[in-house]
């Protein structure tokens, strides 16, 4: 599915201010916050929309390619990474945008508890997995659909651990703050110590009744479908992120990222070279003298090239446009011909009778000048 407009997902148009920008996102994120939505599979991802949103238009460089490109122009398409954007630094980013005075702050975890200490939304576990790709795939681009066994919020209890949802109270030990603060007096005065509270890890709330389906961790182990779209022009050991698709953490929070490391499968013909194609023709001495047409494999099919009369050995033939799409939206690469002289090892008498003749003929002598260059120096040519 197309990824929507980040103007549109942020309700702002193209000239928006960078407060403008800040308020709207503001709104919203109060509106879809996790924490304000329990189990609510929709808000959570709503809210990893418009952070990730937020995240790309507050950033004047991925602002302009964003502009000039769209999504295509950030990198992987509708995956983290050069265009993506970190949930654990939106997080981690609250405390500017809401402000340690808003009334805002402690729920998004910007204010200060009693203890003193932020309160971080939690996320869960990435997953990693690793996706073999062929050159047909990786030159058009590819939807796969994988299974991926992951951790999901739990649907009997909402992903609060508790039999049917409703049996939490809060933590009589740090009554609710999730921290336990001491003050200790020493030589140099008081010492004030924070520590994660040991009685509800930190959630602030205790499971009176737990859920039977979870046994009180909120979340349970399921086989999941899921739709992953390659962008064509990936690559060989990239890695490209699918925002929540990883595991939820137990009892509440947000969901991990799944990683997705990109494997090639060799081409029997083609090989890569950036975004170029190479492909080695091996041409017989007739052919090469004559010239004829030839077919050639290319990354959608075949197709017939003209080898001109005189084609020498070393030779490099360009196919414009005949390679892989640049994954940031710059163009194309080209299939590149390299022209190989097949000599036989063995010839019947008769093919001996007729080269002797040829080996004779003036045409046949090699001769000084730009028709006797090196191999070397032609490649640099072409390459020039």
């Amino acid at each position: 599915m197309a990824k929507k407009d980040y103007y549109e997902v942020l309700g702002v148009s193209k000239s928006v201010t960078a407060e403008e920008l800040k308020k709207a996102y503001r709104k919203l994120a109060i509106k879809y916050h996790p924490d304000k939505n329990p189990g609510d599979k929709e808000a959570e991802d709503k809210f990893k929309e418009i952070a990730e949103a937020y995240g790309v238009l507050s950033d004047p460089d991925k602002k302009a390619k964003y502009d000039r490109f769209g999504h295509e122009g950030l990198g992987a398409g509708g995956f983290g990474g050069a265009g993506g954007v970190n949930m654990e630094d939106i997080f981690s980013q609250f405390g500017d945008i809401f402000g340690d005075g808003s009334p805002f702050g402690s729920f998004f975890g910007g204010g200060r508890s009693s203890g003193g200490s932020r309160r971080a939304v939690r996320k869960g576990s990435d997953l990693r997995i690793k996706l073999k790709l062929n050159l047909e795939e990786i030159a058009n681009g590819v939807e796969k659909k994988i299974k991926v066994k992951r951790y999901v919020s739990c649907k009997s209890c909402s992903g609060n651990g508790s039999k049917h949802g409703n049996s939490l109270q809060t933590c009589g030990t740090c009554n609710g703050s999730g921290q336990i603060r001491r003050v200790q007096q020493t030589m140099l005065g008081q010492m004030v110590t924070t520590n994660t509270c040991h009685v509800c890890n930190g959630e602030g709330k205790v499971v009176l009744d737990r859920c039977e389906v979870c046994f009180g961790e909120g979340r349970v182990l399921e086989e999941d479908m899921i739709t992953i779209k390659i962008p064509a022009g990936v690559a060989e050991g990239m890695q490209l992120s699918m925002s929540g698709k990883g595991n939820v953490p137990s009892r509440g929070g947000v969901a991990g990222d799944l990683l997705i490391q990109i494997e090639e499968e060799e081409h029997l013909q083609l090989k890569r070279d950036g975004n170029n194609l190479i492909y080695d023709l091996p041409l017989n001495f007739v052919d090469a003298v004559l010239g004829r047409e030839v077919e050639i494999p290319v990354v959608t099919g075949k197709v017939k090239i003209h080898i001109k009369a005189g084609t020498q050995a070393g030779e490099v033939l360009r196919l414009k446009g005949k390679g892989l799409k640049d994954l940031n939206g710059y163009g194309t690469g080209d299939q590149l011909i390299y022209v190989n002289i097949y000599t036989p090892k063995t010839v019947s008498s008769e093919e001996k009778a007729i080269l002797e003749k040829l080996r004779e003929s003036p045409n046949f002598q090699p001769k000084a000048g730009s028709d006797n260059k090196s191999i070397f120096d032609k490649m640099k040519d072409f390459f020039h």
